[in-house]
């Protein structure tokens, strides 16, 4: 699984096998971890596993905010945060996906969001890290019509950082004329409430001190997209229906991310 391939065990006997890539190009992107972020990673997975068998953590839908500008050709940005019950970075491992599968919900018989390939590039993005071309299938459902859209992105991983910064290729969605993606994960310390009652941790080590190694330690995503659709989408009537739908499926791809943090925690 990504950046902690020693969980991958656990994870599938605690999970529905996910349906492979047709084409996986090449090998993900990692970077070496430090003992104590895997440690800590691994010691809060277990955690959350035991904590889940008590009771079920269910995260809040994502809150979505949405303003176009009409004077631009319907430019819209999206600002949306939801919540995955896991540590962070086990988080950003579900967000990248960089073993390249496919964890989604079907709409007639097809994944929304179906991973098609994945491959890294021989060119250079911020920091010197190496620029990846992903492509995706987002299903759609129209009265009775239904079909598939190709996603094709330029990816910028910063795994130090936490976050993760998608573009559109030059080819591939014509439909769209600007599509950015923007993805950032922090800490939510989930029990310093209740466990740490005389001060708000401002850090893993503050509240690891005041939990005594056992408060649990959630993650916020926060998602900042902007998108304007091509001619003819960009027309008054054809851009209000394509803003609800790129807005509503925006929305289904966090609730996804948010099942696949469900099935990780053993749900």
């Amino acid at each position: 699984m990504g950046m902690f391939p020693e969980f991958g065990g656990w994870i599938s006997q605690n999970t529905q096998q996910p349906k492979k890539s047709e084409n996986v190009n090449s090998k993900p992107v990692r970077e070496t971890k430090t003992h104590d972020e895997r440690d800590e990673t691994k010691e809060q997975l277990k955690l959350w596993r035991d904590a889940n068998k008590k009771k079920q953590y269910n995260e809040p839908s994502p809150t979505v905010k949405v303003h176009t500008d009409h004077n631009i050709d319907s430019f819209s940005s999206l600002k949306m945060e939801f919540t995955l019950g896991l540590p962070p970075q086990a988080a950003y491992d579900v967000l990248t996906n960089q073993d390249n599968k496919t964890y989604s919900r079907e709409i007639n018989g097809r994944p929304l969001l179906k991973s098609i390939s994945r491959k890294v590039t021989s060119e250079r993005g911020i920091g010197h890290r190496p620029i990846l071309e992903v492509d995706k299938e987002l299903s759609w459902n129209f009265l009775f019509f239904s079909g598939t859209i190709p996603i094709r992105l330029n990816v910028l991983e910063n795994p130090k950082e936490l976050s993760v910064y998608n573009w559109k290729r030059r080819k591939g969605m014509d439909y769209m004329e600007t599509f950015t993606v923007d993805y950032t994960v922090e800490p939510m310390y989930v029990d310093a409430e209740r466990v740490c009652k005389h001060k708000k941790p401002k850090s893993r080590e503050e509240y690891r001190k005041c939990s005594g190694g056992k408060g649990l330690i959630a993650s916020k995503v926060k998602v900042d997209q902007t998108f304007r659709p091509s001619f003819p989408w960009n027309l008054p009537l054809l851009s209000s229906y394509f803003r609800r739908f790129t807005v509503e499926t925006t929305k289904k791809v966090a609730e996804d991310f948010q099942t696949r943090a469900g099935d990780i925690r053993g749900f």
